[in-house]
């Protein structure tokens, strides 16, 4: 009898059509094996999870209530096996403040930032000593967002209407503009699979160089960098990974300037979708998308 797999894909966040996308590609790749059906959880999440009766849940969920710890909570308490990260690794991870400060004190490289949460005015004082601290340009963006959902590069005339557009949040991030190669490395267990480098057409890697085929975004892989540097930042990506004790895979994201690699955040739940990157780069590692899947799955099983 096939084993059950129970896919969460859709939700709540800003990430939600991503996620329903990186479900269906889950969905189409994992009924070659498993019995599977998606959900898109609701306020009846764990009935219709126990009518199903899964035997492991694909946790396809991205941004927020899917990837910060909220579902993976919900999911533990009913004693149910889930891919991924669990609470504590899945909330650091996706909280930019924590995790970049438990990457400054182990000597990983980040922006320099500062948290802001609205209660100070954007006015002359405060932007000159943004310019003093960290400097311009620099970038602003939620604490607890993914897929650069509200990110914007900054300069000192636009950067109060820029703040005011993230007025929805609690906190936000206001971080060093680091130029230079975007490069992404993954991490599969705790096995190094490999980095890629994107030039975007667009201004950075935003959400519709990430998502969209029109957006030209191109994709080297491995990076086209010194084979020192790509082992260093696979390194630094496993570092990261065991730091925030991550379970199964995780993508970090850095910016390579000036020979220095710096992390901008680590990713608990990469995208599954045609334009992803950990698939790409698994991949090149002679890992089929089907065999990415199936490990994860068979991953979260060994778990408690």
């Amino acid at each position: 009898m096939k084993k059950k797999v129970l896919i969460l894909a859709g939700g709540y966040s800003k990430e939600r059509e991503i996620s329903k996308q990186t479900g269906k590609e889950v969905y189409k790749t994992l009924k070659k094996k498993y019995n599977v059906k998606i959900l898109d959880p609701s306020n009846k999440l764990i009935s219709n999870i126990k009518k199903f009766k899964p035997n492991v849940i694909f946790n396809a969920l991205h941004g927020r209530f899917g990837e910060d710890g909220y579902i993976q909570m919900l999911l533990e308490q009913e004693n149910i096996k889930y891919t991924h990260s669990g609470i504590l690794s899945s909330y650091l991870s996706m909280n930019k403040d924590l995790s970049k400060k438990i990457f400054k004190n182990n000597k990983i490289s980040t922006p320099k930032w500062l948290k802001y949460n609205f209660n100070e005015k954007v006015d002359n004082k405060f932007i000159s000593k943004l310019n003093k601290k960290i400097g311009f340009p620099l970038v602003v963006k939620p604490v607890n967002e993914g897929s650069s959902v509200g990110v914007y590069i900054c300069n000192k005339q636009n950067i109060k209407k820029n703040i005011r557009k993230l007025k929805e949040y609690d906190e936000i991030l206001i971080e060093q503009y680091i130029p230079g190669k975007e490069i992404q490395a993954a991490i599969m267990g705790n096995k190094k699979i490999g980095a890629i480098e994107l030039i975007p057409t667009r201004k950075f890697y935003d959400y519709k160089a990430k998502y969209s085929k029109k957006a030209k975004t191109k994709h080297i892989m491995p990076a086209n960098i010194p084979n020192k540097y790509y082992d260093k930042v696979n390194n630094l990506a496993l570092k990261a990974h065991k730091l925030l004790k991550c379970n199964g895979i995780s993508r970090s994201d850095f910016r390579f300037y000036k020979n220095k690699f710096f992390l901008l955040e680590l990713n608990t739940q990469p995208g599954m979708t045609s334009l992803s990157l950990v698939p790409e780069i698994a991949k090149h590692n002679n890992i089929s998308f089907f065999n990415l899947l199936d490990w994860i799955v068979k991953d979260a099983q060994k778990k408690k």
